[in-house]
């Protein structure tokens, strides 16, 4: 089956199954990709009109006022990062001051948890910024983090389906009962990570930690994609051809905010790119970096799928973690497995009690073993970095220590919602639950097998 160029460049190179897909189209409508987030103590965040908010008991809010106000966000077409500056500019406050689990898709209508430092439900009952609604739930005594993420609700709907009604359902289960006897999705970072219309995230992460930061500004601001709209390529194209940074801030697009930073500060400082870059929020910083290991890992999961070595079985040398009781894994309890416990690690991964684990790589991250070690070397290799890179010389408040992630995510609570006709194509309606930390279009991908995958909606 041929992976398209664009995902063979964020280093997703194989398919986990062979069935031909249904292709279609997703995000034809804003409403056709919904996420709502749920939390490890149940609470979940709704998107509906009539239900949007979570239960009072979430993470203990009461109607006592402390220090954090605990709020259902739900934003239609907006970038996380973004809508949170915007909010907290409503709110008078500073950006740091708003904290969230995990960033949720642009194109979608999402619904999210955050928590607001030093504000009131009055307060917030008062912001008005479009498309955003901010609904307060209670106090809660800590901020929100990652910690408290279990995964998100998908609602996804797929359009201009050329296949009979019967051979979708049909053709959608049967990729997904061959997912699960494989032990789940291959756990990519998927497109959002790098940016499917212009996917260079991951690049720009690359000359940061080879402190290349000239070439990483020029790459996020000055290459162009033939996806993006007309004015931006331009405007990407001209300071490309002239590197003239006052120039540039005056054509640049005003929806292009981020560039617009780094370009009102190159204007002033034309060689000071490490300060140009810290214009940027710290999260979009390290996303960069992120971005990057993400890229490696996709590259070395993609090379364990091609090489036909499975994602729920261990070899010697290969690394597992334990799963809570929640069915998250826990990435701190791992082992190395040796001869000696191969046995029994297989039989706790076929229990579900541990999962296989594969590195993000770090300065403080250990290498792998055994043929899982050789595909990691030989990678770095031909990418001529190492893990002594991550200490970002250039830039240490982004260095990263490297960690473990499942090579697999099981795929929860799983239905075919409907089938229906439609005059460009057949439609079908699709709900599943994924693990923070995993995507909703690799699954997307495997049952839709996309030719391209910008026009189709990733």
């Amino acid at each position: 089956m041929k992976v398209p160029e664009v995902e063979k460049s964020i280093g997703i190179e194989v398919y986990a199954t062979c069935s031909r897909g249904i292709g279609g189209t997703i995000r034809k409508v804003l409403n056709d990709f919904i996420v709502e987030e749920v939390l490890v103590d149940g609470s979940k965040a709704s998107a509906d009109e009539g239900t949007k908010g979570v239960s009072s008991r979430a993470l203990g809010a009461s109607s006592t006022k402390s220090r954090h106000l605990l709020c259902v966000l739900v934003k239609r077409n907006w970038d996380t990062l973004i809508a949170v500056r915007n909010l907290a500019k409503e709110l008078g406050i500073d950006t740091g001051q708003v904290q969230f689990a995990g960033i949720k898709d642009a194109k979608a209508v999402t619904a999210q948890h955050i928590t607001v430092e030093g504000v009131t439900a009055e307060d917030m009952q008062k912001v008005r910024v479009k498309d955003i609604e901010v609904n307060p739930v209670g106090y809660v005594p800590n901020k929100l983090s990652a910690f408290y993420l279990l995964g998100n609700n998908f609602h996804i709907t797929i359009r201009n389906i050329d296949q009979p009604e019967s051979a979708i359902r049909k053709s959608i289960d049967e990729t997904v009962e061959k997912l699960n006897a494989a032990g789940g999705i291959p756990n990519f970072f998927g497109h959002q990570r790098f940016g499917t219309t212009r996917a260079i995230t991951h690049r720009v992460g690359k000359a940061i930690i080879k402190a290349n930061l000239q070439e990483a500004a020029l790459i996020f601001l000055a290459e162009p994609s033939p996806y993006e709209h007309p004015s931006s390529r331009q405007a990407r194209k001209q300071l490309q051809d002239t590197q003239d940074f006052k120039r540039a801030l005056r054509e640049f697009p005003r929806q292009l905010r981020y560039e617009r930073a780094m370009l009102e500060y190159l204007a002033l400082k034309p060689d000071d790119y490490a300060g140009a870059f810290r214009r940027l929020p710290k999260k979009l910083r390290e996303l960069f970096v992120q971005a990057y290991q993400s890229y490696l890992f996709n590259r070395f999961l993609s090379r364990r799928i091609e090489n036909e070595t499975p994602l729920d079985r261990a070899d010697v040398g290969d690394c597992v973690v334990n799963v809570e009781r929640s069915g998250l894994p826990s990435i701190m309890m791992y082992r190395i497995v040796s001869e000696a416990v191969n046995m029994e690690v297989n039989d706790k991964i076929k229990a579900g009690r541990m999962r296989l684990a594969i590195p993000l790589v770090g300065f403080k991250q250990r290498p792998m073993m055994g043929t899982q070690g050789e595909i990691e070397k030989q990678i770095l290799e031909a990418e001529g970095v190492s893990k002594e890179d991550f200490k970002v010389t250039a830039m240490p408040e982004v260095a990263e220590k490297g960690k473990l992630r499942t090579a697999a995510t099981p795929i929860n609570e799983f239905s075919v919602e409907e089938t229906s006709p439609s005059q460009a194509g057949n439609v079908a309606r699709v709900a599943f639950m994924l693990h923070r930390g995993s995507y909703a279009t690799v699954l997307l991908r495997e049952i839709m097998k996309p030719v391209d995958v910008v026009s189709q909606g990733f």
